[in-house]
């Protein structure tokens, strides 16, 4: 156990930002590879293996089963929601970069994420990364519309499924776990104890509940995947490379996205989000050779624009941080000005 500990002790000192690297890597990596596989198994198989292989690897590291006793009936209906979204996601995912540049259904995904932004809250300068992310998108798909129309629908689909996603993430992250060993405590409790003098609570409770809802997912997914993927079980070196995509995709980007969300502030790692059409676009040139035009690079720009303007609103505790600082701020300059107007004054 202690060995285990070290290792994870080291990697939480690591520079936040560090994951979130990893995890923009590993995000569109996946893919791309599955794009290569894709000449040996139909899109839908290659959805399959990816689920199925983050859902074995989350079974063996995680045991998530272990929650089902200690959840109540609201929280599993989330997890179970959330599970039918990653099968539907995945599949409108993998049908959509069948058909399209990766790069192209990277950045139509993210206009979801800035029309829930824009939703939740109604500013200037929201709507104006709106606005950008909308014209970047309209961009990147003006010449795919009348080529590829089943592809835009497809990628349009895979959009309202992230929507989907970010709700029912957020609202899982969100969920405190009874503690079974003590009644009157969470694991949430109990986690952010351990690790207070770190200053970092690692989001293990999260990444347990992402992996129930990948087994849901799993289930979800075989009656539209495992047929297709039953060709890979007559080569192994085709079986490991789906498993690979699964790990690349579903595992290795949402276990970082979870320690880098646990260290940086939401409005810094929304800011970083603006880099992951550009990590799309450089992935597919670099490994599936896709050279984006002119007039892709400049929707591309735009999305990735709008992302980084985008701010959500403050919280509750952002406000009262900010607003702290503020009176802080005020009651300096108050201070400075009466000591140097005491200054100014003869015989003081």
């Amino acid at each position: 156990m202690a060995t285990t500990a070290r290792p994870t002790s080291r990697a939480l000192n690591l520079p936040p930002a560090s994951f979130f690297v990893v995890s923009a890597i590993f995000h569109y990596l996946g893919p791309a590879l599955a794009v290569l596989l894709f000449a040996h198994v139909a899109a839908l198989g290659v959805m399959w293996l990816r689920v199925a292989g983050a859902a074995v690897v989350f079974a063996v590291w995680r045991r998530p089963w272990r929650l089902a006793g200690r959840l109540d009936r609201r929280q599993r209906t989330t997890l179970l929601a959330l599970g039918i979204v990653l099968a539907a996601m995945n599949t409108l995912f993998y049908l959509a970069i069948a058909r399209l540049p990766l790069a192209t259904v990277g950045a139509i995904e993210f206009l979801g994420t800035v029309v829930l932004a824009a939703l939740g809250a109604r500013s200037r300068r929201n709507i104006a990364a709106l606005v950008l992310t909308v014209a970047g998108v309209a961009g990147l798909t003006a010449v795919q519309v009348a080529a590829r129309p089943l592809g835009i629908a497809l990628a349009f689909g895979n959009c309202a499924g992230f929507m989907l996603y970010v709700v029912l993430g957020h609202r899982v992250a969100n969920t405190a776990v009874p503690n079974t060993t003590n009644p009157n405590t969470t694991e949430t409790d109990t986690a952010r104890t351990h690790t207070a003098g770190a200053g970092t609570a690692v989001p293990n409770m999260a990444i347990d509940q992402l992996g129930a809802a990948m087994l849901i997912a799993a289930v979800a997914a075989t009656p539209a995947g495992f047929g297709a993927a039953l060709p890979v079980f007559a080569h192994p070196a085709w079986l490991a490379w789906g498993l690979g995509v699964g790990v690349c995709s579903s595992v290795i980007p949402y276990v970082m996205d979870q320690l880098a969300m646990a260290r940086l502030p939401r409005a810094t790692f929304a800011l970083m989000l603006a880099l992951l059409p550009a990590f799309a676009t450089i992935t597919g040139a670099v490994v599936l050779g896709q050279i984006p035009t002119v007039r892709e690079l400049a929707g591309i720009g735009l999305v990735i624009v709008g992302v980084a303007l985008h701010r959500a609103d403050a919280g509750p505790r952002d406000a009262t941080r900010k607003a702290t600082r503020k009176a802080t701020r005020k009651a300096t300059r108050d201070a400075t000005r009466h000591v140097k107007g005491r200054a100014g004054v003869p015989g003081s």
